[in-house]
């Protein structure tokens, strides 16, 4: 029984060591895609690289039956704990540049001598000065001996992060916003977790540790559990540094971020881990189910995610603007393009042309600058020599006929008009060519009527996107402006915000500006 339990809790720490260094590997391509430009940003990638390498490290070396592969990674595990104390020092050098106390020079020259000291005892990593040689059957697990140089790096390793966790309640206490303030206190809490839970305790406690392993195994899976928790809290804070997006946008990006990533990966792998084992228990044959387990597992998290998503985004981040955000998500997903008019066009043409048995048949725009052919179906050479001049419309305009049917030279054409019943505004023309002493009968007057009525709205829905398009198209410049302001405001003092405020004036026209407001606002929310 009590090895049993000893056997569970080192495959669960296992795997969430595996779960660990997939999150820190997902959150670092994150950073790298979305703000890496920012200071903040550019260390914080640094700190998931040395925890990328730390738990990779942890979990294949966890693995290993060869005593030199076990060394091996053990020692790669030490890579990423020597960088570890530099790069959190250098995450708070810019915690407190970005909330308005820039470095004199001092934090500067701190940070670089950090790397500095750290290269230096990376060098003396293969020599085994640093660590000494390791314990294979050492318990509660195979570790590194200490050696006299372990007490100075854990002196400089306990130091550094003592410092930037200083530094981090300073910015913490010049943050003035209730919204800085409360991610910025994610962030000091979430540093805790990575720092602490990623030195390897077993260099001197290995003796207390193989005395009471249920309670040093226990303490590991808490402690890995909650490392993993609190890096993702870390993340949530570090993402809405210089980034120019609204906060619901950087919460659903993350969110949805993780949930297709680390959720994903670390759920996959720790039931194909636990589905391979039983296999073993059971002598089941591996090629057989496992591969099966993996794919239907990710193809299930992949659907579940896929249809859950919008559910979680509307109760968790739209919050108040739920109705304003559903009314733009609606128009991106029923926008008419050019290209979507043109094809929508074609299949009405093509519709017509079947109905009536006709070879040739167009739609003409008409505009500011005259009629303007959208789509032709068939010969567009013949139709091209026809005279598609302004009279005719002028003609359609004088006797007031809307939807009546006319024929010119060898087509019908039809008026297409807007849908408002107090002003019909004149679109455009649906021609279909004809031939001599061709009738058409009650049915295929039906449907002609039907589709030059689609057609037609289509039309009048494309130019009141256009019109929408191009209020948004000039609201554009002055909307990034004010969201840089957002971005570089988000963190930093009273002061030091009033002075980006004051850099960045906001220079527009009065009269354009509320017009074009008022333009869009009209088309978006209906007055």
């Amino acid at each position: 029984m009590y090895a049993n339990i000893i056997t569970s809790l080192q495959t669960l720490n296992q795997l969430l060591s595996a779960g660990i260094a997939i999150t820190a590997f997902s959150l670092l391509l994150y950073v790298l895609s979305f703000n890496l430009r920012d200071r903040v940003t550019r260390s914080f990638a640094i700190i998931l690289i040395s925890l990328v390498v730390i738990y990779v490290a942890d979990a294949i070396g966890s693995t290993a039956s060869d005593s030199s592969a076990l060394d091996f990674w053990l020692r790669i595990q030490w890579v990423g704990i020597v960088l570890l104390p530099a790069a959190y020092l250098h995450l708070s050098d810019a915690l407190l540049a970005t909330t308005g106390q820039p470095s004199r020079g001092r934090r500067h020259l701190a940070v670089r001598l950090a790397y500095l000291v750290s290269v230096i005892f990376l060098v003396t990593l293969p020599f085994a000065w640093l660590v000494g040689p390791v314990e294979v059957n050492g318990e509660p697990a195979p570790h590194l001996q200490r050696t006299a140089l372990t007490w100075f790096f854990t002196a400089y390793y306990a130091g550094m992060i003592l410092w930037a966790w200083v530094n981090i309640i300073r910015a913490y206490r010049r943050t003035s916003t209730s919204a800085g303030r409360r991610r910025m206190g994610y962030l000091m809490i979430g540093s805790l977790a990575p720092a602490l839970g990623s030195y390897p305790y077993l260099l001197f406690g290995s003796d207390i540790a193989a005395n009471h392993q249920i309670i040093f195994w226990s303490t590991t899976t808490l402690s890995n559990i909650l490392v993993s928790v609190l890096l993702v809290l870390m993340a949530y804070s570090v993402a809405f540094f210089g980034v120019p997006w609204p906060d619901r946008v950087v919460k659903r990006r993350l969110f949805k971020w993780i949930m297709r990533g680390p959720v994903t990966a670390s759920s996959v792998l720790a039931i194909t881990t636990i589905a391979r084992r039983i296999g073993q228990r059971y002598d089941l044959p591996y090629n057989t189910y496992v591969p099966i387990v993996m794919v239907a597992t990710l193809l299930i998290f992949e659907y579940t995610i896929t249809l859950a998503a919008p559910v979680w985004e509307r109760w968790l981040f739209h919050g108040a603007d739920r109705k304003e955000i559903e009314l733009l998500q609606k128009l991106e997903e029923r926008q008419l393009t050019s290209g979507d008019l043109k094809q929508f066009l074609e299949s009405v043409l093509a519709a017509v042309c079947d109905r009536l048995q006709s070879q040739n048949a167009f739609v003409a725009s008409i505009g500011l600058q005259g009629v303007d052919l959208v789509v032709t179906v068939g010969d567009k050479q013949h139709l091209e020599k026809e005279d598609l001049s302004t009279e005719i419309l002028a003609e359609f305009s004088q006797n007031e006929v809307e939807d009546s049917l006319f024929s010119w030279g060898a087509y019908w054409l039809v008026p297409l008009f807007s849908q408002a019943e107090d002003d019909r505004e004149l679109l455009g023309l649906l021609g279909v060519a004809h031939q001599e002493r061709t009738e058409i009968d009650t049915e295929q007057a039906e449907a002609l009527s039907l589709l030059t009525h689609r057609a037609a709205q289509a039309i009048e829905d494309r130019r009141s996107q256009q019109v929408v398009f191009s209020s948004l198209e000039a609201l554009s410049p002055d909307v990034e402006l004010i969201q840089s302001l957002r971005a570089a405001t988000r963190y930093e003092s009273r002061s030091s915000m009033a002075d980006t405020l004051a850099g960045q004036p906001i220079a527009m026209d009065d009269y354009n500006i509320s017009t074009v407001v008022k333009d869009a606002l009209t088309h978006y929310w209906g007055g």
